[in-house]
């Protein structure tokens, strides 16, 4: 369990810190990425958190839905104060230089806290069991992208990478706690009532809704790119392969 706490730490620190030696003007290296994890979150959500949520048990099947609808849209008012960051968008406009963009801040710290709460690995319950590192993986390759677009944000308007970084350990530190209380504060009553099996479809919703516009906007003209289409197939090959492992 820590190994998750740690990676999705390090995923972040790494990828904001990526801002001091590449131009975040320049993210054309992000698509094929974007792409690949949009096509991995995609296959994942549908082949396993979907399935297990229902399968948690039939007095909570039927309502599974309505968390899953209410993650798709919960995520669409999200990204208004996001402005897309979570699947990479950097926005290049001034007009609050200065000023940290905290209700931004607020909606991808609650965003990537939600997405670690999911990561429940307990012998004997009722976790994500044999896809938590495959969903690991899917979380931590989605927070590249958004670390980084982040950090250009910050650096645009706070115009220091040291007064940014304290925003960026932040963000950081949303999934692992996330991972952390649901694993250690209230994982027995998180368990009982049908509660994990609405967490697993609330962020399953925001899971298709952040993939669904990773694929879209991937291929605006909707013409045919090599790179992307690959990096899309690859990605869909490398969740499907979960089931084999």
């Amino acid at each position: 369990m820590w190994f998750a706490v740690f990676l999705l730490f390090l995923t972040v620190m790494g990828a904001g810190w990526l801002t001091r030696f590449v131009p975040t003007a320049r993210t054309t290296w992000m698509k094929p990425l974007l792409a690949f994890s949009g096509a991995y979150l995609f296959t994942l959500t549908i082949m396993h958190l979907l399935p297990e949520a229902l399968s948690l048990g039939p007095e909570v099947s039927h309502r599974i839905g309505y968390f899953v609808l209410a993650g798709f849209f919960g995520q669409l008012l999200l990204e208004v104060f996001s402005q897309g960051v979570e699947h990479g968008h950097v926005h290049y406009h001034t007009s609050h230089a200065g000023r940290v963009p905290f209700l931004l801040l607020f909606s991808l710290v609650l965003h990537s806290f939600l997405e670690g709460s999911i990561l429940v690995k307990s012998p004997g319950a009722a976790g994500v069991g044999q896809s938590f590192y495959a969903i690991l993986a899917g979380i931590a390759l989605h927070h590249i992208p958004a670390a980084f677009a982040l950090m250009a944000a910050l650096l645009l308007r706070l115009n220091s990478f040291q007064r940014a970084f304290p925003y960026l350990v932040l963000f950081a530190l949303a999934g692992p706690a996330g991972i952390i209380v649901s694993n250690y504060v209230v994982l027995e009553n998180l368990l009982q009532g049908g509660w994990y099996a609405a967490l697993l479809g609330l962020v399953a919703g925001n899971f298709l809704h952040v993939s669904t516009t990773i694929l879209f906007e991937t291929s605006p003209e909707h013409h045919l790119n090599l790179p992307k289409l690959a990096a899309t197939l690859v990605g869909c090959a490398l969740a499907l392969a979960v089931d084999l492992v």
